[in-house]
Formats: C-alpha cells, structure tokens, sequence
C-alpha cells in the first residue's frame, strides 16, 4: 500500500503521517517513510537523528544521470533506473525505514526536475508485499500533483484545518488528483476543536472528513520541544488508529 499525505503548509501533515506510521508499526506492518517536503522534517518527528542522512536531492549528478538530462538540454528521460536507490539511501531506526528525498539548496537553483522525476519512477517500480506500507510526505500545496509526482499512489490524504485557506487549496488538490485518477483521495481534519469545526469542514468540503484529529496540547509542546512525536501517548480521540483502520479496510 502507498499512501501520499498532502494539504496547505502548517496543517500538521508530517504530524498526522508519523503517527499513522506508528499505527502501521503497531499492527506489525513493514514502514517506509519518503519525506519529499522541500522543508524535511519527518527525521526528527520520528525522533532519529538527522546525522547519517543523505537527502536524495544532494545527490546533484546521481539524479542527474539516472533522470537522463542531456547537456545544455531541459528534457529528461523518462525511464531512469532506480532500482539501487532505496537501498543506498534508506536508513532504518526504532522500526521505521526513512528516506529523505531533501530540496533545492540554493536560490534560483532552478526545477526540482530530476528529484521528482526519480520520485515518481520509484513509486511506480515498487513491489510491495501484503505486509509494506509506503508513506510518503509531500510538499505543500498543489505542485507535486502538477508533475504527477504521486501518480503511483494508491491513496491520496489531504490534510485539512477549519480554516478557509486551507480549504481552497485542499479542493483544489482533491481536483488534481481526480484528474490524475488516484484511486483514493480523502480529506483528513487536523486541530479540530469540536463540533462547529466538523460542520465547518463538512460544509465546505462537500462531504465528512476521513478522521478528525483533535488538538493537542501535547503535540504541540513536542514539536516545540524538539520530542519525537511518535513517543506521545495522547489517544487523539483515537484518530490514528481510526485513520489506519479505514485505509486498510479500504478495497
């Protein structure tokens, strides 16, 4: 199973992905973890350390060989082979298998191109057994979808809070991503404070979120403490296992 987390920056994405990674490990599921936020973070939500990690993006020349763009030319092959990559760039700690797809590092760098392009090829050249879990961390906002970066998906989540902004943009996603026919997409609410936020996100969204996460007082102060999120006890009103539940339940 693939699953792809995306929404509005600062909606809790990245939160909501460690712990339904927790979940998954929980139920004795093999994890991986891509973070392809241009901005990762999913290390340190997992609470392992950074040090030892080589984002795949900083691998300038690798990326540019395997995505096939010729000198002085903007086209890419589209077939790179990425058959080694998982392997040379994933680490594994505490149960989780994490792989940092990292950024652009310079201003006017330009295009993401052989990064994504690598991105998408490894998605859809995965095999998978009954008992793997790709989770995969996206970039806000609505360009990954653009590139079709997470094609190879099989569900999509975007992550909405009660707030206007961040369903425009989570509409819009849900858009693109029926144009790109992902089997799954569904809305996930975050800092959901009760029951005029639910029927904030049901009106707007047209339709009941996935699970509503609530807010968390403890979330928050491990985030702001630098504590791995994934050792927080706080049910959540047992969001997590709910969102786990119903992706695996779903055919």
């Amino acid at each position: 199973m693939k699953i792809a987390i995306s929404g509005k920056g600062g909606v809790g994405k990245t939160t909501i992905m460690a712990l339904a990674a927790r979940e998954f490990r929980r139920l004795g599921r093999e994890v991986l973890i891509i973070d392809a936020d241009p901005s990762p973070h999913m290390a340190q939500t997992l609470g392992i350390s950074p040090e030892g990690i080589t984002p795949l993006a900083e691998m300038t020349r690798l990326l540019a060989e395997r995505a096939g763009k010729t000198p002085g030319s903007p086209y890419y092959q589209l077939n790179p082979q990425v058959n080694d990559l998982l392997e040379r760039f994933m680490i594994s700690r505490d149960g989780y298998r994490l792989m940092v797809l990292g950024a652009i590092q310079k201003a006017e760098a330009g295009c993401a191109c052989p990064e994504n392009q690598v991105l998408r090829k490894m998605l859809q050249k995965m095999l998978l057994g009954d008992n793997d879990v790709v989770l995969l961390d996206m970039e806000a906002g609505v360009e990954h979808l653009g590139r079709g970066t997470v094609a190879g998906v099989d569900h999509l989540l975007i992550v909405v809070i009660p707030s206007r902004s961040s369903i425009r943009t989570g509409l819009k996603i849900k858009k693109l991503a029926e144009e790109a026919r992902i089997t799954h997409v569904a809305f996930v609410g975050n800092l959901v404070g009760g029951e005029d936020d639910r029927l904030f996100l049901r009106e707007n969204l047209g339709t009941e979120p996935l699970v509503c996460f609530p807010e968390s007082p403890l979330i928050r102060r491990a985030e702001r403490t630098e504590q791995p999120l994934v050792a927080i006890e706080d049910a959540l009103d047992n969001a997590p296992a709910e969102l786990v539940r119903k992706l695996i339940a779903t055919p």
